[in-house]
């Protein structure tokens, strides 16, 4: 809302919003979303598909959480990266899902780079939200390679499955691939299934106007990338210069969302 209050946007676009936590409107945690939006309301037409958070903000400081909530219920497939980790905690940890005793479910862009940094070792911990994504970003190394992923129907919805993702990001992980060269690609396919989603919305709603918004969004590579390939592709894409495109912004797009509803 805020970016369209920018451009003084008025019909409605597809906002992408990739962030860390948000409570959505089904109670569950969001922060992977594709919305059909104007100002006075908006339909969730996809996101990532749903995975635990196994201590809720805990995770946030926490990264490999994060990452267990994500791999669940096929830890045994990343047998390095959970034999890293304390196995006291991680019985915890799984039991906690298991139960759904602090766990809510998720759907955030945020938490899976935090997952994915954790299980390539680069970060297990953080001092301040963002940390493990941003050391994620800095080892970038060139490459057009890209990693497997799934879009699901589910419903009137549709859900990116990251399951295929990190599993062959894990083998090379294992395999002695470069760090750098693992992000590159991960970042890639980051970009890739956003702009196949996008691609998909447009077909079924015929919207051509994409907003970019959320703190994800400050990854420089991640967002001129997406940029870049969304234009390729024929849309009309949207992004803050006046305004910061994290939390910064949500009180510019609250007031234009009152405005439009008293006007």
């Amino acid at each position: 809302a805020a970016v369209m209050a920018e451009y003084g946007l008025t019909e409605k676009v597809l906002g992408i919003a990739y962030d860390g936590t948000g409570l959505g409107s089904d109670g569950n945690i969001w922060g992977g979303e594709f919305l059909l939006a104007d100002m006075k309301g908006f339909e969730r037409l996809a996101h990532l598909k749903y995975v635990p958070l196994p201590g809720g903000d805990t995770a946030i400081k926490h990264p490999f959480r994060c990452a267990v909530g994500f791999i669940y219920p096929n830890t045994h497939r990343f047998s390095k990266f959970i034999h890293r980790l304390d196995s006291n905690q991680v019985k915890i940890i799984l039991k906690q899902i298991e139960s759904k005793v602090n766990s809510p479910l998720i759907s955030s862009m945020g938490r899976l780079f935090d997952a994915v940094a954790s299980i390539i070792d680069i970060k297990d911990t953080v001092d301040y939200e963002g940390q493990a994504a941003m050391e994620l970003e800095s080892i970038i190394l060139p490459t057009e390679d890209y990693y497997g992923y799934r879009i699901v129907k589910e419903g009137s919805k549709f859900c990116i499955d990251v399951n295929r993702l990190l599993e062959e990001l894990y083998r090379d992980y294992v395999g002695g691939i470069p760090k750098g060269i693992i992000s590159g690609k991960f970042h890639n396919t980051v970009i890739k299934f956003t702009v196949e989603m996008a691609k998909k919305i447009r077909d079924l709603r015929k919207v051509s106007k994409v907003v970019l918004s959320g703190g994800c969004f400050q990854n420089r590579y991640l967002l001129e990338g997406l940029y870049r390939e969304l234009q390729g592709e024929g849309f009309k894409v949207y992004i803050p210069s006046k305004i910061p495109i994290n939390d910064g912004g949500i009180s510019l797009g609250q007031a234009a969302i009152a405005c439009a509803y008293f006007s």
